[in-house]
C-alpha cells in the first residue's frame, strides 16, 4: 500500500511508500491514480533531463561550428543571418568572460585579492 495526499479538486500531489504527515488516503500499488502518477513523474524527470542537457548540447553546436570554421569545411558567412548574429554574440560574450577570468586569476596571482 502507498499513502497518498491529494488536493481539493482530488487530484495526487503526493505519493509515499511510508506514512507522512498530511496523508489523507491509502492506495494499491496498482490502483489506477497511482500508475498515472507515476507516468507523470517519469514524463517530469525525461523533461527536465532533456532541458538540462539542452545547454550541454548548445555548447557542444557552438563548438562544433567553430572546428568546422576554423577547419575551412563552413564559412561563417554560410550559416543564416539570425544563426550568424547569434554565434557572434555568444562569441563576445565568452571572449569577454575569459578576459574578465583572466583579470581575477592576475590578481589573485599577484596578491591584489
Amino acid at each position: 500500500m502507498l499513502y497518498v495526499q491529494r488536493d481539493d479538486q482530488g487530484n495526487l500531489i503526493r505519493v509515499e511508500a511510508a506514512e507522512f504527515e498530511g496523508f489523507t488516503q491509502q492506495l494499491p500499488a496498482d490502483d489506477q491514480d497511482i500508475l498515472a502518477w507515476y507516468s507523470n513523474q517519469a514524463i517530469e524527470t525525461s523533461l527536465l533531463q532533456l532541458r538540462q542537457s539542452d545547454q550541454e548540447m548548445v555548447r557542444v553546436l557552438e563548438d562544433l561550428i567553430s572546428v568546422l570554421i576554423a577547419k575551412g569545411i563552413i564559412r561563417i558567412t554560410d550559416l543564416p543571418p539570425a544563426a550568424q548574429s547569434k554565434l557572434l554574440s555568444r562569441n563576445q560574450a565568452r571572449e569577454a568572460l575569459g578576459s574578465l577570468s583572466r583579470l581575477i586569476q592576475e590578481e589573485v596571482s599577484t596578491g591584489l585579492i
